[in-house]
């Protein structure tokens, strides 16, 4: 997927928590110990079919960031 952002960390989905509409996607940044937090709807958390151990990419561009399945 090409995208703009400048920022492009590889991470291991570490947690997810659903809630009714929205779900709160917890990834660990490879070779880290540094954690960052996502927030998604569910219809997206179900679209990449992310669960726990899954190696996303963060893509930070501003205030938004956003997970990638490769």
């Amino acid at each position: 997927m090409k995208h703009g952002a400048r920022n492009d960390i590889p991470a291991e989905v570490v947690a997810i928590k659903r809630g009714s509409v929205m779900a709160q996607v917890e990834a660990k940044l490879v070779g880290t110990d540094y954690r960052i937090t996502s927030v998604m709807t569910l219809d997206s958390l179900d679209e990449l079919d992310l669960k726990d151990g899954d190696t996303v990419h963060v893509i930070a561009k501003a205030v938004n960031v956003l997970l990638v399945k490769p």
